[in-house]
């Protein structure tokens, strides 16, 4: 009985404290519009009201519940106020330790999440502060910085397929007779798994330094969050003059009394999503950046965008610099893939062209951020509709867009082309009979042209060309056009690898085949390392002709692509990661994905446990040191019938 007792208090406050989350949330929301909506605008005074209420709820409620706040968290006559707080990675002594930081009025407070007991109230153990006359982000000359540790991509691959794996387990379980603890665990192996993922992968420093010489480092997931810290700490530093020293007694006061004063409750995980939220989209999203207006000076624009998947934002495309004007027009679309994604940002850089000059703060970029903004992607919104035309406006500067959502059920499939004479949507057999060749000439250009100028390109084939480039070049190579080689010499160097892959998801039948796609997928789940090396290259070695040299070929190259991965950021592993599925991706016949809109979070992951194998499949070719020449086949003992 008083286990049951301690977990009934447990989910009670775990329900008391959800309107006064959405609440939150909501304010924090309308912090952001204010910020980014300029005062002559309609909405202006509407948002302030909706603001005030929301903020006179929320200290109603905290002095209901804390009456004796203010005492624990300030000397008297202080007037210490929570601003901002969030979970964020902290680097010590070269380890990854997840914190609860939280900025108030004249301090920044790092602190670490004790572990629960069911039931209990969460407790804080206070690691330090720094008041914030004494903050700064430009390091002194004596600080070090320590090298950043990289956990391997496949390690993080292996944390999603697990994630992905548990998540389709959960929702087949729901609705059955499974008892309530074996649930239970389950939720608890999803929060250790995605803890870990979030523990793992942010790596942007965001490094903060007292004046006294002590430094300390976060790492975090997107330059949009590292400048919003950024700017809300020098925004309140600008209001506060005076330095803070606490006891050990009123830092611990101060500590306890975060429980109560946070925003953030809970560190952000899917499962701790309540039922009815929305479990994001996957498929495709379509963006075109058209134009920006606002600004007060001529200034190298360009923007980045970042979506976010399994709970942190990545960069995932940026447009070309539109050089010294107040008015740039982009009109560039790019196709991002979305998984789970909830939110587009969008941020605006000025271009520094100084490259012996690094960033005293962070020791990286020197771009400035001009200007950031985000917009929720909603699912009713979205789901089914045509392009939408939105404006995104901050810091006085608008972004125009436009943006269209495919899912994945909707997703174009692998088909033939009608035209006999087009290279996209043809078999690949078809092509090198037509021009007497090995390879087609469309995969030899393109290889060529990103050997001579693009294998030092930051994010070669992972960020997106435009798509206007790439489908001039499609047209271009479909009509045998003679100038392609002069145009692909004035494109930007990744439209010409984005026809690369378009090139490849096109064809009527993966270059691996229909036939052999689960015997790839069988293959790489082998354990005995003997057996698997014998079958795979077996069944590598029994493609087609034409599929197989035009691998071989492929290979090579992603492997001097990937020899300049300490310049282009480009590792063997994320050239699998964004070939795997252009190269694997059966055929919607033979495709194991299911297609049932009513289970959008199994579709998800019954997707990415398969993008998984198709990943693992590429990567197991790209590190074998040699795979023997299809001449060599009857010679090499690997290749005996028995697997």
């Amino acid at each position: 009985m008083a286990v049951v007792a301690t977990l009934q208090v447990g989910t009670l406050s775990a329900l008391l404290y959800k309107p006064v989350d959405r609440v939150t949330r909501s304010t924090l929301v309308l912090h952001d519009l204010l910020k980014h909506t300029p005062c002559s605008h309609h909405d202006h005074p509407l948002l302030q009201d909706a603001l005030c209420i929301s903020q006179s709820f929320l200290s109603s409620i905290n002095e209901e519940i804390t009456p004796r706040r203010q005492p624990a968290a300030a000397r008297k006559g202080e007037n210490r106020q929570l601003v901002k707080d969030s979970y964020v990675v902290e680097l010590v002594e070269g380890a990854r330790k997840l914190r609860h930081i939280f900025l108030f009025t004249d301090m920044l407070l790092c602190a670490k999440l004790k572990k629960q007991t069911a039931g209990k109230t969460p407790q804080y153990d206070s690691k330090w502060y720094i008041p914030l006359s004494d903050l700064t982000f430009q390091a002194g000359e004596e600080s070090d910085t320590p090298p950043i540790p990289q956990v391997p991509d496949e390690e993080i691959d292996s944390m999603k397929a697990k994630i992905s794996h548990i998540r389709a387990e959960l929702q087949r379980e729901k609705g059955t007779s499974k008892g309530v603890k074996a649930m239970e665990r389950m939720k608890k192996k999803l929060s250790e798994q995605e803890s870990l993922l979030l523990l793992s992968c942010p790596n942007m420093p965001l490094r903060i330094h007292n004046r006294n010489g002590k430094s300390y480092m976060f790492l975090i997931s997107s330059d949009y969050e590292r400048t919003d810290w950024k700017d809300i700490i020098r925004e309140q530093q600008k209001k506060c003059f005076k330095s803070v020293s606490l006891s050990s007694l009123e830092l611990q006061m101060l500590t306890s009394s975060c429980v109560k004063m946070q925003n953030i409750h809970h560190i952000p995980l899917t499962v701790n999503r309540e039922d009815s939220e929305s479990p994001g989209l996957y498929g495709s999203l379509n963006v075109i950046v058209h134009s920006a207006s606002g600004l007060k000076q001529s200034l190298n624009l360009y923007c980045a965008l970042e979506v976010d998947s399994f709970g942190y934002f990545t960069n995932k495309a940026k447009t070309r610099v539109y050089r010294y004007t107040t008015e740039p027009n982009w009109n560039e679309e790019f196709e991002i893939e979305l998984e789970g994604s909830q939110f587009l940002r969008l941020l605006c850089y000025e271009k520094s062209y100084n490259r012996n000059k690094l960033n005293k703060e962070d020791g990286e970029s020197t771009d400035r951020i001009m200007a950031k903004g985000q917009i929720k992607l909603d699912p009713q919104t979205l789901q089914g509709k045509d392009w939408q035309r939105t404006v995104i406006a901050m810091n006085g500067i608008e972004v125009k867009i436009s943006v269209k959502f495919t899912s994945r059920e909707l997703s174009p499939k692998r088909r033939s082309s009608p035209k006999e004479t087009g290279v996209f949507g043809v078999r690949i057999s078809a092509v090198t009979k037509r021009e007497r060749s090995k390879v087609p000439y469309i995969v030899r250009q393109c290889l060529e042209e990103i050997e001579r100028r693009g294998l030092e390109e930051v994010g070669i084939y992972r960020v997106s060309g435009v798509a206007t480039d790439i489908q001039t070049l499609k047209a271009a190579f479909d009509a045998n056009n003679t100038d392609v080689s002069v145009m692909m010499g004035e494109m930007d160097v990744n439209a010409i690898a984005g026809t690369l892959k378009l090139y490849f998801r096109e064809l009527p039948e993966p270059l691996f085949t229909d036939e052999l796609y689960s015997n790839f997928a069988g293959g790489i789940a082998l354990s005995d390392s003997v057996a698997k090396e014998s079958c795979m290259l077996n069944l590598l070695l029994s493609l087609p002709e034409p599929n197989l040299l035009t691998f071989l070929f492929l290979l090579d190259h992603l492997k001097r692509v990937a020899e300049k991965e300490s310049i282009n950021k480009m590792s063997l592993h994320n050239l699998a990661t964004v070939f795997g599925p252009t190269l694997l991706r059966p055929s919607e016949k033979d495709s194991k994905i299911p297609t049932n809109p009513t289970q959008p979070i199994s579709m998800g992951d019954s997707w990415s446990l398969e993008v998984m194998a198709q990943v693992q499949v590429l990567l197991y070719f790209l590190q074998l040191e040699t795979i023997p020449t299809p001449d060599s086949k009857r010679q090499s003992i690997l290749f005996s019938t028995e697997v």
